[in-house]
């Protein structure tokens, strides 16, 4: 599996207990299980939640599910 694979499957795992829709930032780090402390890591590449948050714009909300979530965050790496 590549990085961008497995950072991928991390951020769905992570959000697989989220309720959807997520209407803001802050409802997406409280969604995930370590709040902005949560850790997705592959190889050399670890990013936090309030890291990975940081990608995202006001446009990107309602977030209507964890896969769209993790196609954002790591298009948006350049993993």
């Amino acid at each position: 599996m590549s990085v961008k694979e497995e950072i991928h499957s991390q951020i769905v795992g992570a959000l697989a207990d989220a309720s959807f829709p997520i209407n803001s930032p802050e409802e997406l780090l409280a969604a995930m299980p370590a709040g902005a402390d949560t850790k997705c890591k592959a190889g050399d590449v670890e990013i936090t939640a309030g890291e990975a948050g940081a990608l995202l714009t006001p446009e990107d909300f309602p977030i209507e599910s964890a896969k769209q979530v993790a196609d954002t965050l790591v298009e948006r790496a350049g993993l």
